[in-house]
């Protein structure tokens, strides 16, 4: 007669290898799920404006600003409007010295970058040579 001890010392291998195989199983069905979910193209929903035909937005996007129009809600500005609106958000922005120089640093490493591409590239003798050209003529 086998003691109680290992008659379970026999069972618990097996059952965890079964585990490890059930879990296997899984990752591998689910792996093959992922692959054919990758290969099939994503179900479109016919629902929301950006589901439409562009035509079909533009239509609608029409009708809206017409009818803005027609209620008085929809504004329009003028050149001078535009011109002071643009001119209190250039204030706005300059007040803050720090951003403003960190905004012509960057536009200053920026045009240097482009400079040295060019004069790698031979652009820069190309453009040289144009411009001579241009004033001996």
């Amino acid at each position: 007669m086998q003691s109680l001890g290992s008659t379970l010392g026999k069972s618990k291998p097996d059952s965890k290898k079964t585990v490890t195989q059930t879990q296997t199983q899984q990752t591998q069905q689910t792996q093959r799920e992922d692959q054919d979910m990758a290969t099939q193209a994503p179900k479109k929903s016919n629902r929301g404006f950006a589901s439409m035909d562009r035509e079909k937005q533009k239509e609608i996007a029409s009708k809206g600003g017409k009818a803005a129009h027609a209620q008085g809600r929809a504004h329009e500005f003028t050149a001078d409007e535009a011109r002071s609106a643009g001119r209190k958000g250039g204030e706005a922005v300059s007040k803050n010295r720090e951003h403003m120089a960190q905004i012509g640093r960057a536009g200053g490493q920026a045009r240097g970058r482009n400079r040295a591409m060019a004069d790698r590239s031979g652009h820069a003798n190309a453009n040289a040579n144009a411009n001579a050209n241009a004033s001996a003529e």
